[in-house]
Parts: C-alpha cells; structure tokens; sequence
C-alpha cells in the first residue's frame, strides 16, 4: 500500500524585527562617537571649517571611510525593521535609500580642502575629483533622504494621534534642512551647522527605531 507524502513546508529565513530595529539605533552613537573623536584629535582639523567628509582623507582616512560603510549598512537593515512597524513603505524607503547614499559617500571620497589634511592647500580645491562630485551627490540624496524621511514621520505620528512625536519629527526635518541650506550657502560655520543638523535627523530615526523595538 502506497503512503502518502506530506507536502514539504519551506520556512523562511528571517531577521527578528527586533535586531532589525536595534541596527536603526545603533546608527547614531556610532557615527558621533567615531566621527566627533576624530574631529577632535585630528591634526589641522576644524569642525567650523571642515565638513565631517574630508575625516576619510589622510593617513587615519579609512576609519571615516569605515564609518560611512558601516552606518550606511546599519541604516540599510534598519529600514528593513521600520518597513515592518511604520505604515506605509515610503519611510522605511527613505532611510533605506539614505543607507546606500551613506555607503556610496564611504566609496566616494570628498577631496582634501581648506588645508585639511595637512599640506592640502588653504579654501577650496581649484578643481574637484570626480569622485569628489560623487561624493557630494551620494551626500545630498542622504540628506533629502533624511529630511523627507523624519517629515514623513511626522505626519505619520499626526495621524496616529501622537503630537509629542509629531513635533519632534518634523523639527529633525526642519534642523537637517536649515544646516544644510547654511552650509550649502557659504555660511560662516556652515560644516557645524551641517553636522548638527545630519546628527539631529539620525538621532531621531534612532529615537524612533528604538520607541518600536521597546513596544516590541
């Protein structure tokens, strides 16, 4: 007599939300540890002067270069866990994009400028790299990633109900789009405002990844 053969059930290998949600926090304290240590130790370096991408030149360059990968890759499976827990997909597609746009800037390096490293020549170089030009386009598409991202949220947590959030999120967008438009002008310490406004984007994603992963 014939026996009859289940049929074979395939499971699926995935990552726990929670791990996911855990790399989207991690994102921050990693990039303002290692690129506030730099900026603070380095030779010749002045946040006030110099953008945080000119770290990934010199002799210590990788580990900036290191960090860009790094965090770019956090922010990639991060989005993987906000897709599960942020209706709709467009902000879990912004940090995603804002991930790859972080790894490409890591690939990319900007050139020296603003006698940094030392022996780069004092302003602006005379004639920019390609890769240079890379760099600052994978630069803009994380920020505008970044900006539309937390603006998202904040219309997001609106529609929830969850005013607290909602203020805060928009703020972040608000903090990234004014330091960038600064910096992006000439302005006096326009790196610093350019910091301080990717640093505040960032932390709100994290602060948010890790609201998600605590109601896990």
């Amino acid at each position: 007599m014939a026996t009859a053969q289940l049929p074979t059930v395939r499971r699926r290998c995935t990552i726990d939300t929670r791990t996911l949600l855990g790399c989207a926090v991690l994102t921050t304290p990693v990039w303002a540890t290692v690129a506030l240590a730099q900026a603070a130790t380095r030779d010749g370096y002045d946040i006030t002067r110099h953008p945080l991408s000119v770290l990934s030149n010199g002799s210590l360059g990788w580990v900036q270069i290191a960090n860009f990968l790094l965090v770019g890759a956090l922010f990639v499976a991060g989005a993987a866990g906000l897709r599960r827990v942020v209706d709709g997909k467009w902000v879990a597609g912004l940090v995603r994009v804002a991930g790859f746009g972080m790894i490409a800037a890591g690939v990319f390096v900007l050139d020296p400028a603003d006698g940094f490293p030392a022996g780069a020549p004092a302003g602006a170089p005379a004639a920019m790299s390609w890769h240079g030009y890379a760099h600052l386009a994978a630069g803009s598409v994380t920020f505008l990633s970044l900006i539309a991202a937390c603006f998202l949220l904040g219309r997001h947590f609106r529609r929830a109900g969850d005013r607290s959030l909602a203020v805060g999120s928009r703020i972040a967008g608000t903090t990234l789009l004014l330091g960038n438009g600064w910096a992006m002008s000439g302005g006096t310490g326009g790196s610093l405002t350019l910091a301080v406004g990717v640093m505040t984007a960032m932390a709100w994603i994290s602060v948010i990844a890790a609201r998600y992963r605590r109601d896990r």
